[in-house]
């Protein structure tokens, strides 16, 4: 796969006429409105690059893909044993910050994604072509902490400086072949979808058990036969915390909403943070991309236009509750469909919000009655977790599956085989065996590999187990991934924030979560009532006091469930702790804590800590504060067990 636009040795790079060179950039450039920019900007470092070369060995890459990004970057240079990733700011006489994170970020990605990265010597090199050349510390600039700052006349010397006492030689051959294993984060794979990305261009494919690829592709196939056939279906997609539902979902609304525009595929979903997480990096990134172009779009307009992908799910039932109407939409794809409310729930509701008497539909049921009114065929596509009901009044698969058994028996389901093979998703053997003998089983709907913790596929396995208590297991998978996935405890939140701030490199994001029933932790300092601003938390800069980074602002489970960042601290609550070999739950209610007695409200707060713990792509830190001799509230036993339990699956404690 030629990944750059232009490629050559830096020996047949400088005996090329620069014409021929630009010409060969231009044909891969398919974006006409920037020819004239970009082809000023190559003008430029093609003028650069033959004076500043001369003399070196090595291998030149023009307009590198990094397809995780859905970006290029300007230059890759290889020289002996070092990768030099090349920005060039043509006309600038100063090295923005954002510059800098942007070439420390394509080092990253490099170092992460690529095989043939994976340990080589990624060297962030920024050029400003009417800046001074600054000193660097080559040690910081290896790790990507610093960034090697340079003006045109100063790259040679740069390169020069680094190389001077390396011996080895990178296989360039081996090291453009190697495999490029992309794993965006859900907001990435909005942003790239929404341009036009397929998802096989920036999702992971090199293994038969990620299957992102046959997921989306199976669903198609039963789309056009449910269209040929005028029938209706429903696909039941599951999968591990993380192994990309949401990207699989997102993928097969893009794909039908371009390639057919009547049948109005839409994403809805029930999680009201990711949705305007995601509608507002759409929108930026929609304002960036028409700036880039030489359009003017506002932030309203720009969210005008990308609204209509991704829909709250709630939106979407009440303006079919409101019209009795068929449904502009032929293909729906429900995120987190086990969050949708039971009867009780919606009939709770209803009479509340909406003033309507005795609802006598779930949720699922009236979803499914919803799109029933089309008179010829539709096709619904639920994305299912197990084990992530975090909320009362949700109901689960089961509900779906008791829908269809009452009502729904023309319908053509279509389910994970994942569903009657384990008790995390229907719990009742008789529904088990209604859905087998009415339904068509798969096992390209199960997503069975973790990509979210891409360092390591068993950070989801290993958080169960560590849930139910199964210490060997736990301890033995632990033993796995520390050294790919770090795991660190601590009883010091300080010591936690900077566990976060020194490994994080770039723009990796990192932040604080708890569980919303962790009251106590106001004591010090991490309040879970302070409501954030879920696009702010996620997606804004770290100088801005609202984003994660700044580590005042606490996500809850609630916040964060169906996203992910690079980096959590979870500070573990006294709402759920360890005595004598079983977990305690509590709620706070007043000024003390009350014992949560129902089962399935246990089962919530389980999976509260299930989400929280399955949040971070790199790694994590749990701190389990201390407890306090004069604060009834938290009595050193709420804490210590938990906190000896973890130390004894294995974790390292840092002081």
């Amino acid at each position: 796969m030629n990944r750059a636009y232009y490629k050559n040795s830096i020996t047949e790079f400088l005996k090329e006429d620069s014409s021929l060179i630009l010409g060969k950039l231009s044909l891969n450039h398919t974006n006409r409105s920037l020819e004239d920019l970009q082809r000023n900007a190559w003008v430029k470092q093609i003028e650069i690059l033959k004076k500043e070369l001369i003399g070196l060995n090595g291998s030149l890459y023009f307009e590198f893909q990094i397809p995780r990004m859905g970006k290029r970057v300007d230059n890759i240079l290889i020289v002996n044993d070092y990768v030099f990733v090349l920005e060039f700011k043509v006309g600038d006489d100063s090295f923005g910050k954002n510059a800098q994170l942007q070439v420390i970020d394509y080092c990253l990605d490099l170092k992460n994604f690529h095989e043939g990265s994976h340990f080589a010597k990624l060297v962030p090199l920024l050029v400003a072509t009417n800046a001074y050349n600054s000193e660097f510390n080559l040690v910081e600039v290896l790790n990507h902490n610093e960034v090697v700052k340079c003006s045109q006349i100063g790259i040679r010397n740069a390169i020069n400086i680094i190389t001077k006492s390396s011996n080895e030689v990178i296989d360039v051959s081996e090291w453009e072949n190697s495999i490029y294993k992309p794993t965006p984060t859900i907001v990435e794979v909005a942003q790239a979808l929404y341009k036009g990305h397929k998802v096989e261009e920036i999702s992971r494919h090199d293994s038969g058990n990620i299957n992102l690829n046959k997921t989306s592709n199976y669903i198609s196939n039963v789309i056009e036969e449910s269209k040929q056939n005028s029938k209706k279906s429903i696909c039941f997609i599951t999968g591990v915390p993380g192994a990309g539902k949401t990207l699989a979902g997102l993928s097969i609304a893009n794909d039908r909403m371009r390639s057919q525009e009547d049948e109005h595929a839409v994403f809805l979903s029930g999680n009201g943070p990711l949705v305007e997480v995601l509608r507002e990096a759409l929108a930026r990134d929609y304002v960036i991309t028409s700036k880039e172009k030489g359009e003017r779009v506002t932030k309203d307009e720009a969210k005008r236009r990308t609204n209509a992908f991704i829909q709250n799910i709630h939106h979407f039932r009440d303006e079919y509750l409101k019209y009795i109407i068929e449904p502009t939409e032929k293909v729906v794809v429900f995120d987190e469909a086990q969050r949708a409310w039971s009867k009780e729930q919606v009939r709770s509701f209803m009479k509340r919000k909406k003033g309507i008497e005795n609802f006598e539909m779930s949720e699922p049921e009236f979803l499914i009655d919803v799109m029933n009114r089309h008179k010829d065929w539709c096709t619904i596509v639920c994305l299912i977790g197990g084990g992530q009901e975090i909320n009362t009044g949700e109901a689960g698969l089961e509900e779906w599956i008791r829908a269809f058994e009452k009502n729904y028996k023309n319908w053509e389901i279509h389910f994970s085989n994942s569903i009657i093979n384990s008790s995390n998703y229907i719990k009742e053997e008789k529904q088990r065996i209604w859905l087998r003998e009415n339904g068509v089983s798969e096992t390209d709907l199960h997503l069975a590999v973790s990509v979210r913790s891409y360092r390591s596929e068993k950070v989801s396995e290993f958080v169960h187990e560590l849930l139910e208590l199964n210490k060997g297991r736990a301890k033995e998978l632990y033993s796995e991934i520390k050294k790919t996935f770090p795991i660190y405890l601590t009883r010091n939140v300080e010591v936690a924030k900077k566990w976060l701030r020194q490994q994080s490199k770039g723009t990796e994001r990192y932040g604080l979560v708890a569980s919303s029933g962790s009251r106590r932790l106001k004591a010090i300092g991490v309040n879970v009532k302070n409501e954030i601003s879920a696009p702010n938390w996620f997606l804004n800069p770290s100088e801005d006091i609202r984003s994660s980074y700044f580590l005042e602002d606490v996500a809850t489970e609630f916040d964060i469930q169906g996203l992910e960042i690079d980096r959590t601290c979870l500070i573990w609550g006294a709402n759920f702790y360890l005595q004598n070999d079983n977990w305690i739950y509590q709620n706070f209610k007043g000024s003390r804590w009350q014992n949560i007695n129902k089962e399935v409200d246990k089962e919530y707060l389980k999976n509260s800590y299930r989400v929280l713990l399955t949040r971070a792509r790199q790694g994590m830190i749990i701190c389990v504060p201390n407890g306090s001799d004069i604060d009834h509230t938290r009595p050193k036993n709420f804490y210590d067990k938990t906190y000896d339990y973890l130390k004894e699956v294995g974790i390292e404690e840092l002081k």
